[in-house]
């Protein structure tokens, strides 16, 4: 992994964060975005610390001009791009009867089409190192969860996409990999969309019970180093989607039984 040049989207907090340090702690140039510039630049300063080159560029992924000039950016600074992560996303929170649209809209503007423009952009660049694209995906991509119907069809159309470029890329030696951490420690349930759009700002789950950011980060990197093509993460995770291709109605009900039993659950009102 030495001297490898690695974008990581969504870098200001939670698993973009922890991935920055833990590529950097590998040997990697880290180049990182979100649009959160303060928090960037304080993700910017631990990377540097690590003794490594970093270069941090405020991008929105839902804007395809921006991921235009990120790409741009890091082929200016390092000449190259070795592995991409598309980790930027959004989650929701509301029943799909009560949502407006326009969270809907939002949700795959982040997390669908930001994916879609950033890997537009470095693909060109991956197929010459024969690099690795990866996407943050979710179990919600593998199994619709209710109360996130937006962040679940972002996801399945991730994960479709990525599986088509993937084969598309079969006989160039692109390596594309879909990782699915389970429920992580992160901010990423406080800035849950609700119906309305605002953000829920209290995380309905223990957080401190779940896995750390900074234990999916350093199963990305192996994955990313073996060159896999899928990593659930989490005992819970497997069992889900194991048991979903063969007891689907069943895992119906089970997904709707343990959402409901989530504090301040839509699944209540």
């Amino acid at each position: 992994m030495k001297d490898k040049i690695v974008i990581i989207t969504g870098a200001s907090s939670g698993i973009g964060r922890a991935c920055a340090i833990a590529f950097a702690n590998a040997g990697c140039k880290v180049v990182i975005a979100a649009r959160d510039e303060l928090k960037l630049q304080e993700v910017h300063l631990l990377v540097a610390e690590k003794g490594t080159e970093v270069l941090s560029v405020t991008t929105d992924v839902s804007r395809e001009e921006d991921c235009k000039k990120l790409i741009e950016a890091t082929l200016n600074r390092f000449g190259r791009i070795d592995i991409l992560i598309n980790n930027a996303g959004l989650s929701m929170r509301a029943l799909f009867l009560d949502t407006d649209l326009k969270v809907l809209k939002h949700l795959m503007d982040v997390n669908f089409w930001g994916t879609v423009y950033c890997t537009k952009y470095a693909l060109p660049h991956l197929l010459k190192t024969k690099g690795s694209i990866l996407g943050i995906s979710s179990i919600a991509g593998k199994k619709g969860l209710p109360g996130r119907t937006g962040y679940s069809a972002s996801k399945f159309a991730m994960e479709g996409f990525l599986e088509t470029v993937r084969t598309e890329n079969i006989e160039n030696g692109l390596h594309v990999l879909v990782a699915c951490p389970g429920y992580t420690a992160s901010n990423i349930r406080n800035a849950a969309l609700m119906k309305d759009g605002m953000p829920q700002g209290e995380s309905p789950l223990e957080e401190t019970k779940l896995m750390t950011a900074e234990q999916v980060a350093t199963e990305i990197l192996s994955a990313v180093i073996q060159r896999r093509r899928d990593l659930i993460l989490t005992k819970q995770g497997k069992l889900m989607v194991f048991l979903n291709k063969f007891f689907p109605t069943f895992m119906d009900k089970m997904v709707y039984n343990h959402v409901a039993k989530e504090a301040g659950s839509p699944l209540k009102d």
